[in-house]
């Protein structure tokens, strides 16, 4: 490595200690943080590696990230890491991805750092969609850490927003047909309760990489104040500071909530 590339590792990592000092101590806090985790493939093509490599690149950057929201004490991270329309991609690939959240959910459950920092993991979704394997994982990920709660780790697999406003729309549906419900008690209340999310703060920020600027199908309703941030960067080369100017930039903002 030559000066020059030392001296910008040397600024990169200051530049990186101001931002983390002034995320931790500005007085607007991010509670819940929520990432669409886009460009794994896109990556790939343009590295010229597999995309399976791109999909084991972009696993271990999650991991890195769920580090980063322990350090910052962000208590709610949930991600997007399967939509039901994914599941329409090459069975190869699709295979390479289930591998991976099997071998992502165990590695996480094992980690120590998930259980001195007391985190629950929990998976939202279509899981009747997802091979028995991922399941099994899933049911070890969430066994393992189900009495934690100084954060709450969510994966969001065969996952879409509309199908889960369905289902809670069903839900709300019966319990009235069934007389357990009135229709007065009907609200904003009633129906957050019957999201996957039931139990969850609502996104204060969400991040998008890749480029992209859509939300494509993850928490509609819950997203409906939530400050959107989108970065240019594929998921797999997203950096700990491009997490730390996104915190920044919401903690810039006004929140006016429909105001």
């Amino acid at each position: 490595m030559g000066i020059s590339e030392r001296m910008g590792d040397v600024l990169g990592q200051a530049v990186e200690s101001k931002l983390l000092r002034e995320v931790k101590e500005h007085t607007i806090k991010v509670q819940h943080l929520a990432i669409i985790m886009d460009g794994n493939r896109r990556f790939a093509w343009k590295s010229n590696i597999a995309t399976g490599i791109g999909h084991r690149i972009g696993k271990e950057k999650l991991e890195r990230v769920l580090d980063w929201t322990l350090e910052i004490g962000i208590p709610w991270l949930t991600v997007y890491a399967l939509s039901t329309e994914n599941l329409n991609r090459p069975k190869k690939e699709l295979e390479t991805l289930f591998k991976l959240y099997d071998e992502g959910l165990r590695d996480i459950a094992d980690d120590k750092r998930i259980h001195e920092n007391k985190v629950k993991v929990q998976i939202i979704g279509r899981r009747e969609l997802l091979p028995k394997h991922v399941n099994d994982a899933i049911d070890y990920a969430e066994q393992r850490t189900a009495d934690y709660d100084q954060f709450v780790f969510t994966v969001c697999l065969a996952y879409g927003s509309r199908e889960e406003m369905v289902d809670a729309i069903r839900s709300i549906a019966e319990e009235h047909a069934a007389g357990d419900l009135k229709l007065e008690e009907i609200n904003e209340k009633a129906v957050s309760k019957r999201l996957y999310t039931g139990e969850m703060p609502d996104p204060d920020l969400v991040i998008r990489t890749s480029g992209e600027e859509r939300i494509s199908n993850f928490l509609l309703w819950q997203m409906a104040y939530s400050e959107l941030y989108f970065s240019d960067v594929f998921w797999p080369s997203f950096q700990k500071k491009d997490l730390l100017k996104a915190i920044r930039t919401f903690q810039d903002r006004r929140r006016r909530f429909g105001e």
